[in-house]
């Protein structure tokens, strides 16, 4: 291609392949050097590319938070991980007083894992009066026409996004961790 007239190649264009076919492309061209411009080009290829941040070395760290810590977080309600780093989830260690509103996280399922008490654990139908708290999280009144299940100590339950889900009824405290998968 530099044989050819009037043509001059420049790095910053990068392919975008999925599952070995070529789908598209990335062109960067005006950041302070060539060479910025083709690591910019390839990290926007790379977020098409399964795993390739482990490739590029650039995972998260593991992440280890002592019983002091964990012990903290749950006396008052506290994201443990905040889902930084690049990372699709994040840990609440999340403790309940009392019931709480119905939610909605469009983008983001919760695992919920119970270490301590009960409560009586709305899911499905329709949240009531929902309105946008922050972004892609909605808060309503209640719950109309959703399954209603006790749920204790040593239970599991996934709430996929986009389901609305309430606490009721919850012993004081109930404390249950969440990790949040986007």
């Amino acid at each position: 291609m530099t044989a050819l007239e009037n043509f001059t190649p420049l790095i910053g264009g990068i392919p975008i392949t999925v599952d070995g076919q070529i789908v598209g492309g990335v062109g960067v061209s005006g950041a302070a050097s060539a060479d910025q411009d083709e690591k910019l080009a390839i990290a926007g290829a790379n977020a098409f590319t399964p795993g390739a941040g482990a490739a590029s070395g650039s995972t998260p760290p593991v992440s280890y938070f002592e019983k002091r810590k964990v012990d903290e977080a749950f006396s008052k309600g506290a994201i443990l991980l905040d889902g930084s780093d690049s990372r699709n989830y994040m840990v609440h260690a999340s403790r309940r007083e009392k019931p709480g509103q119905a939610e909605i996280h469009t983008k983001d399922a919760d695992v919920i894992y119970v270490l301590e008490g009960s409560a009586t654990f709305i899911t499905g139908g329709e949240a009531v009066d929902a309105k946008t708290t922050a972004p892609d999280e909605l808060r309503g009144t209640s719950i109309r026409n959703g399954e209603t299940r006790q749920i204790a100590k040593g239970d599991v339950i996934v709430v996929p996004n986009g389901v609305p889900h309430q606490f009721l009824e919850v012993t004081n405290p109930f404390l249950y961790y969440v990790v949040k998968v986007r």
